[in-house]
C-alpha cells in the first residue's frame, strides 16, 4: 500500500488561485531540475547611443507622415502615428446572430518618451526624471479620463517582448469600453468587497507586507511583491499601501515615493541577469465611471519572460494555451532571488 506524500510547495506540483481573475495557475517546482535544450535568445545589445539620427522617437527627428518631434528635454507625449484605436467611430451594425457579434472600438493611442536620451532606460534615470514620468502618467490619465472609461498605461520593453524600437518609451491607450483583463479584475474585486467589506488588493498588500515572504521591495507608501498566483517567472505587482483608486489620486509624497520604488524594483530586475530586463508593464486603476471606485485598488503589473538566464525565456504554449497557465519556480523562490539583489544598477557598481 502506497502512503501519501507529505505536501511540500517547493517540491510538489500544485495549483494556486488568482483572486483577481478567478483563474488558476499550475505550479511545478520540480521541473526546474530538468536540462534545457530548447531555443535560446540572443542577449540584448547594451551599447545604445545617446542620440540616434534614424530613430523616429529621438528629439528633433522626423516621424511618419512628415511629423517632426520637438527638441524635447523631458518626457514627451504624442498621438501614435499608427494607432490601434480611432476616435469618433460610428456604431458597428448589430447582428441577430449570437455567433457573429461586432462592437465598435472607439478610442485614442499615444506614445510617451520617458527621456530625451535614446540610451536611458527607467532604472538608469535619476529619481527626479522618473518622477516626471510619474507626473506625466498622472496628467495623461486626468486628461483622457474626461472622455474615456478606461485608460491603459503600459510599456513593452525589449525586442523579446515585441518592442520595435530600442528607445525607452511607453504607450497610453484610452477606450470607451472596459477591456477583457480589467473586466475580470472588476468582477472579482467587486465580489470580494461585497463579501468582506474591504478592497481585495488593499487587504492583499497588508498581508504581504506583514508576511514579507514574497516582498521584493517596500517603502512607506508602496510595496512590490511576486504575487502568490504569479504566472510569469519573475512577475511582480506594485501596490499602494493605502486605498487608492486612480493615479491622479496619489498625494505628492506618494508620487515621489513611487519614483523611488520604481528605480529600485527595475534596477533589481536588470541586476538579475545583468541586462536591460525585458518586460511588459502596465497600470490598472478603477474605470472612470460611477459605481466602480469603491472596490478597486490601483496597481501595476510587471510581466517578465526570462526564466533562468538572459537567453532562456518562458513561452505560453501547449498546456498553457489549451488548459491553464503553468510555472516552474514558485513565487516565493522568485521573490527571494529578487530580494537579495543589490539596489544599485550593475552598470554603475565599482
Amino acid at each position: 500500500m502506497m502512503h501519501p506524500i507529505e505536501f511540500n510547495s517547493t517540491e510538489h506540483p500544485h495549483r494556486r488561485l488568482n483572486p483577481l481573475t478567478g483563474e488558476w495557475v499550475l505550479v511545478s517546482p520540480h521541473r526546474t531540475k530538468r536540462p534545457w535544450q530548447g531555443q535560446v535568445e540572443k542577449a540584448p545589445a547594451d551599447d545604445l547611443p545617446i542620440y540616434d539620427s534614424k530613430c523616429y522617437l529621438c528629439p528633433g527627428n522626423e516621424r511618419a507622415g512628415n511629423a517632426q518631434n520637438p527638441e524635447y528635454g523631458n518626457t514627451f507625449v504624442f498621438k501614435n502615428d499608427f494607432a490601434a484605436l480611432l476616435p469618433e467611430m460610428t456604431s458597428a451594425p448589430e447582428s441577430p446572430d449570437p455567433l457573429y457579434q461586432t462592437q465598435e472600438a472607439e478610442g485614442t493611442c499615444r506614445v510617451m518618451c520617458f527621456s530625451p536620451r535614446h540610451d536611458l532606460i527607467l532604472p538608469e534615470m535619476e529619481i527626479p526624471a522618473i518622477r516626471k514620468v510619474v507626473d506625466m502618467w498622472v496628467s495623461q490619465t486626468e486628461e483622457l479620463s474626461q472622455n474615456y472609461k478606461w485608460v491603459q498605461i503600459f510599456e513593452n520593453k525589449g525586442a523579446v517582448m515585441g518592442c520595435s524600437n530600442s528607445y525607452t518609451h511607453g504607450q497610453i491607450w484610452a477606450q470607451k469600453i472596459l477591456p477583457n483583463e480589467p473586466a475580470k479584475e472588476d468582477q472579482h474585486q467587486r465580489v470580494y468587497f461585497t463579501k468582506y467589506g474591504s478592497p481585495l488588493l488593499f487587504d492583499y498588500a497588508q498581508q504581504e507586507s506583514n508576511s514579507g515572504e514574497r516582498t521584493v521591495v517596500e517603502n512607506d507608501h508602496w510595496i512590490a511583491v511576486v504575487p502568490y498566483w504569479a504566472i510569469w517567472p519573475f512577475e511582480t505587482m506594485l501596490l499602494p499601501k493605502r486605498h487608492v483608486h486612480h493615479l491622479p489620486d496619489l498625494a505628492i509624497r506618494e508620487r515621489e515615493s513611487l519614483a523611488e520604488i520604481l528605480k529600485i524594483l527595475l534596477t533589481k530586475y536588470d541586476n538579475l541577469f545583468e541586462i536591460s530586463f525585458p518586460c511588459s508593464m502596465g497600470w490598472h486603476g478603477a474605470p472612470f465611471e460611477e459605481g466602480y471606485t469603491y472596490h478597486w485598488q490601483l496597481h501595476a503589473h510587471f510581466y517578465h519572460p526570462l526564466l533562468s538566464s538572459t537567453t532562456v525565456k518562458k513561452i505560453m504554449v501547449g498546456y498553457e494555451m489549451l488548459a491553464e497557465a503553468q510555472r516552474d519556480i514558485t513565487a516565493e523562490q522568485a521573490a527571494h532571488q529578487l530580494q537579495t539583489l543589490p539596489d544599485q544598477h550593475y552598470k554603475y557598481r565599482s
